[in-house]
């Protein structure tokens, strides 16, 4: 049994992240309580423009230009950009597909936090 241990925990090292899905994953962290603040915003903002409340309205977008003005945030967001660019391939697939499981289940979680 000794010697098939090291076979055994072979398959676990191979599920490690890429250190680019790492980072992707890490910033998507930092970032997520102003994704949720935005997809709120996103779906306020509709909700606003079909009820015809302006005055909210106007309010909102400005909250909304505030948030994307903040220069911490959208370094984040460039870096971000970058490495999805990393993390797929010129025919849109995954170089890693471990990668972008991680990833989808990190966003995944982070959607049902938010709302």
């Amino acid at each position: 049994m000794r010697r098939w241990l090291p076979v055994l925990l072979w398959p676990c090292a191979a599920l490690a992240l890429t250190p680019a899905a790492q980072e992707f994953i890490d910033i998507s962290a930092k970032l997520e309580p102003v994704q949720c603040e935005k997809r709120q915003l996103r779906r306020a903002i509709v909700l606003a423009e079909v009820e015809r409340r302006d005055a909210d309205l106007k309010q909102m977008r400005a909250r909304f230009e505030e948030i994307n003005a903040d220069p911490e945030t959208a370094r984040l967001e460039k870096r971000l950009a970058v490495l999805e660019a990393r993390l797929i391939d010129s025919r849109g697939r995954a170089r890693h597909p471990e990668d972008l499981d991680a990833i989808s289940f990190q966003q995944r979680q982070a959607f049902y936090r938010c709302d």
